[in-house]
């Protein structure tokens, strides 16, 4: 049979869910246990105890933040940062920063981080593929600080970036007309090319010119003429040939034609 004592701790306990993908402690008079529970049911009294729980999957903490160019400038910014707790060190986190460590710890680190690290660039790298440069440079510099306290940051993404006023055509204007100067730059390297290939192909017909020029002799001739009545003469067909012992002439029924 249930003692009356026994059966007033049962009705005065709660449960504790601890669900996939988190973690949970006990705090018991303002003592952290040093067992962590996994996923499961748990019964504590919320008289004394009070059950504290944490994710330790991948959490996103999106931010809107003003940050700083090198020229002054402000630039809105939406940016995400993908970050987990280590399982072993909830204890300490909760201990030493409390239940609210995003508001306390991470968020003020990431600010000092994002603000020092963005006033580095000018507000057009952030439209390139320098963005990708400082989101790096984020990361890096808020785990240097957070890895000690048990948290790992994984990645920082910038979103969406939003310039002020008139200075986002600027950027798209001076773009346009670099890719414009790279493709001047392209054509005018082709015509170059073409004009040189021109050069080339006129060189080497003046060269073959002057060679075949330089060996046309008059005993280069003779011999050629030569030649030609030779391939008249073994011809089968029935011709008139026409020299004056240089060049040949050959006639048909129809027209002369010189050979």
């Amino acid at each position: 049979m249930v003692s009356l004592t026994t059966t007033m701790l049962l009705s005065s306990c709660a449960p504790g869910v601890v669900r996939q993908g988190e973690i949970g402690v006990k705090q018991r008079f303002g003592k952290i246990s040093d067992k962590t529970y996994d996923p499961g049911i748990y019964w504590f009294n919320p008289v004394f105890a009070k059950f504290i729980k944490a994710p330790i999957r991948t959490t996103n903490l999106e931010v809107f933040l003003n940050l700083p160019s090198r020229e002054g400038l402000t630039i809105q910014s939406e940016i995400s940062i993908l970050y987990r707790i280590n399982e072993t060190d909830l204890k300490k986190i909760i201990t030493e920063v409390g239940v609210t460590y995003e508001e306390d710890m991470i968020l003020p680190v990431f600010r000092s981080a994002a603000a020092d690290i963005a006033a580095r660039f000018i507000a057009q790298d952030m439209h390139t593929a320098k963005r990708s440069t400082m989101e790096r440079a984020i990361q890096e510099r808020m785990d240097e600080v957070l890895a000690n306290r048990g948290f790992h940051i994984e990645s920082v993404l910038m979103k969406s970036i939003r310039m002020p006023a008139g200075l986002t055509r600027a950027i798209e204007d001076k773009l346009t007309a670099d890719q414009e100067a790279q493709r001047m730059e392209f054509v005018l390297q082709r015509e170059e090319m073409e004009a040189k290939r021109r050069i080339i192909e006129a060189e080497g017909k003046r060269d073959a010119q002057q060679i075949l020029a330089e060996g046309l002799t008059r005993e280069i001739i003779e011999l050629r003429s030569l030649e030609a009545f030779t391939d008249l003469a073994s011809s089968p067909n029935t011709k008139i040939i026409i020299s004056d012992g240089k060049t040949p002439y050959l006639l048909n029924s129809d027209t002369g034609s010189r050979p």
